[in-house]
């Protein structure tokens, strides 16, 4: 049921016509209430949608009644058009669902710098907000959906309230969120203040850890809805762990999905002189576009490791480096240590463990490897 597991959530899902494919293309979430806070994050790349921008500034006041979402277009690059589109959205939205335009946050994904089919998307709102349903979660999870193969949603149920959530990312999957759109509701009776610091923590150590292919989107979009239906006032660190544990799925989710992927890389780093370190050497390896190709054709190149290790900034003694792929040490010392030959890459999941031995600190970072499926997909995006 993702977004409507928590009480006093519908949604629903159409085809709009807005995707050639026919497929289900545009959503609604809306919160009933009796509270209606809500906070967000959003992509950090200069470049930002025009949905974006209007969401941000619907946030400002930690209310949000709606969420109107479609895919098959980004409304991104769209100039002062795009922007009166986002704007028409929201007010479309409002006059379906009985609220007002600044209690409506517009997300869109697809392909950037194309406007909207306008006439479709007003006809799919009105359609969508007639279909909106306690069960139809599944279908405003599906109706988000780009170059995703699944549809992707979660829940967690502690005593007395909920939070679920629905995702969508499968490509330009890197720091500064994802080219993803998530929205979260819970029906805790939480305040907006306290819904705020509770997300960017989430997303900090999971949507900001993904990192697939380097890319960053203009559309990234994270949003956390409580409805307070529950009539329950949560204990602020286990609703934080709530939150957490929605976002940590999604994001795994999100990395299983990456397009092309025949391997899901989990980085972890350890020893590190402190979690910047950590993070960064993590991404640095996540990155590596030599190493992503080894571990595609089943290489456990160890080399291609420490080389990226030396890219960053971070506190190390070269000759103190560690690594181990599947668990198997194959750097000790920086230099050989286990025979490569141990290494067991056949399976979907690999992991690689840096140690850097230089302080206590970690973080870890999912990334995938480099296919030829998604040179593929990724060369005949926009045709």
């Amino acid at each position: 049921m993702s977004v409507t597991a928590a009480r006093g959530f519908l949604a629903g899902g159409v085809a709009a016509g807005i995707k050639e494919s026919g497929d289900r293309d545009l959503a609604l979430v809306v919160n009933h209430g009796p509270s209606r806070a809500a906070a967000g994050v959003f992509t950090s790349n200069r470049v930002q949608a025009a949905p974006v921008r209007w969401s941000r500034r619907v946030l400002s006041d930690g209310r949000i009644t709606a969420v109107v979402l479609n895919s098959g277009g980004a409304n991104a690059c769209t100039g002062q058009a795009g922007a009166v589109d986002a704007l028409l959205m929201a007010e479309h939205t409002a006059r379906v669902v009985d609220t007002v335009p600044h209690e409506v946050a517009v997300c869109s994904t697809g392909l950037i710098g194309v406007r909207l089919p306008m006439d479709r998307v007003m006809a799919g709102i009105t359609a969508c907000g007639g279909a909106l349903s306690p069960e139809g979660g599944e279908d405003a999870a599906v109706a988000i959906k780009t170059t995703d193969s699944v549809h992707k949603s979660a829940v967690v149920t502690r005593a007395g309230w909920t939070v679920g959530g629905m995702a969508k990312g499968a490509g330009m999957l890197a720091p500064g969120l994802a080219t993803m759109l998530v929205v979260l509701t819970t029906d805790a009776d939480v305040s907006a203040d306290a819904l705020d610091p509770a997300l960017r923590t989430a997303v900090r150590t999971t949507f900001d850890r993904v990192d697939s292919d380097g890319c960053m989107s203009t559309n990234d979009t994270v949003l956390l809805l409580a409805s307070g239906a529950s009539g329950t006032v949560p204990d602020a660190e286990e609703f934080a762990e709530a939150v957490h544990a929605v976002c940590l799925d999604l994001a795994r989710q999100l990395i299983a999905d990456a397009e092309g992927a025949s391997k899901e890389i989990e980085v972890t780093v350890v020893g590190a002189a402190t979690e910047e370190d950590a993070v960064e050497v993590g991404r640095s390896v996540a990155r590596n576009n030599l190493l992503k190709c080894a571990l595609h054709g089943e290489d456990p190149n160890w080399g291609r490791v420490l080389s990226a290790i030396g890219t960053t900034s971070a506190v190390f003694d070269p000759d103190r480096l560690d690594v181990a792929i599947n668990d198997v040490w194959v750097c000790r010392n920086g230099a050989a240590g286990e025979s490569r030959d141990k290494v067991d890459l056949s399976g979907r999941s690999v992991t690689i463990t840096v140690d850097l031995c230089s302080g206590d600190s970690s973080a870890v970072i999912w990334t995938n490897d480099l296919t030829a499926e998604y040179v593929h997909e990724n060369s005949a995006y926009s045709s």
